[in-house]
């Protein structure tokens, strides 16, 4: 493993974050960035914007990020680092929002339509992304990263049975049969495999609180 290769892939708490405190910590800051920018551009496309809108949102989270940080405390009390990151990205989604309807008004063929700032007065951050949205994109996340995980750890014909059976709907008699193994040892596998996953996930989901 590489210094710049996540060690954890959700490594919130005080280990990946207490790094982030100084700026100087490239290595840090590019494991955070490769760990939730599919988190943060996955809200925001399904917030509504466009793929080029959602790539700035991106950059423009992580930006602030990387300036509010410093005075960021950890407390799981007040929602810690889960609601601190959503209220950031939420924000850079609506900022590119109103950039989109500005430029609409900007092109307006009648200057006098006041229907874009109408729209735009109606904009709000649960309306462009709400909890519930966020909450969607957080245990997908969860969910892909300890099955990442856990592929890593696991055999890999193990991880192939348990990915066959439990994501491609195979019986445990066809998944026998083509593993060339007995149905009773297919069974146990993905019993043994889904395990893992069900440990690490519980992992995260502590990391990431």
């Amino acid at each position: 493993m590489t210094a710049t290769e996540p060690t954890e892939l959700l490594p919130t708490r005080r280990s990946l974050l207490s790094k982030l405190k100084s700026w100087d910590n490239q290595d840090s800051w590019r494991e955070f960035f490769e760990t939730y920018k599919k988190l943060v551009y996955g809200v925001a496309r399904k917030a509504g914007l466009a793929e080029a809108e959602a790539q700035e949102a991106v950059q423009e989270t992580f930006i602030c990020v990387a300036k509010e940080m410093k005075e960021f405390r950890y407390d799981p009390a007040k929602g810690g680092f889960k609601r601190w990151l959503l209220t950031i990205t939420r924000r850079r989604i609506l900022d590119q929002m109103r950039k989109r309807y500005r430029s609409r008004s900007t092109n307006a063929l009648n200057p006098a339509d006041t229907s874009v700032d109408e729209e735009i007065s109606l904009l709000s951050e649960e309306s462009v992304a709400s909890e519930n949205l966020w909450d969607a994109e957080w245990k997908e996340h969860l969910l892909k990263a300890a099955l990442a995980r856990v592929r890593t750890q696991a055999k890999a014909e193990h991880f192939q049975i348990f990915e066959q059976m439990t994501m491609h709907g195979w019986s445990v008699a066809a998944t026998a049969q083509a593993f060339n193994i007995s149905r009773i040892n297919a069974h146990v596998i993905r019993h043994r495999v889904a395990g893992l996953v069900k440990k690490e996930l519980k992992r995260l989901e502590a990391l990431a609180a």
